[in-house]
């Protein structure tokens, strides 16, 4: 199925067995990937790895907290998009290309997912990567939601 939308921005129905591809205009245009992908109503919903990007492509941030804020926020922005919210997190993966400075930094990116999340946490995994695919980014969180 494409990224068009119904009159009124809402998502057309997803049937049995397709995917959606969820491309919400507030993040920056994908190019060879989706930002999520939806199964059929009340499934799964794939989230891409996102990144520091701000909606013109460009990495924000200096350090890993804010990085791992805009990170989140992007990836909580393509998650409601295809109709998930912050509690139908079930696993995401965290990329830091220096996950010492990750480990530093664990308070403050504690606090940074209790505002924006809440006080529960997914199934998570933290790994180290040499680089990402924009070499400024030092953070990048790619997961999986139940949708409800």
């Amino acid at each position: 199925m494409s990224d068009e939308r119904v009159p009124g921005g809402e998502q057309p129905p997803v049937a049995a067995g397709d995917f959606e591809r969820v491309n919400p205009p507030e993040l920056s245009p994908p190019t060879g990937f989706s930002h999520a992908v939806r199964a059929a109503p009340g499934t799964l919903v794939f989230l891409a790895g996102q990144t520091a990007l701000d909606g013109t492509g460009r990495i924000v941030g200096t350090g890993v907290v804010e990085q791992f804020e805009r990170a989140l926020t992007n990836l909580l922005a393509a998650a409601r998009a295809a109709g998930a919210g912050p509690g139908d997190l079930a696993k995401l993966t965290v990329f830091a290309v220096d996950v010492a400075d990750y480990r530093r930094n664990a308070a403050a990116i504690g606090r940074v997912w209790k505002r924006l999340v809440g006080a529960d946490y997914p199934a998570m995994a933290v790994i180290g990567a040499t680089r990402l695919w924009d070499e400024a980014a030092l953070v990048e969180i790619e997961g999986v939601a139940v949708v409800r």
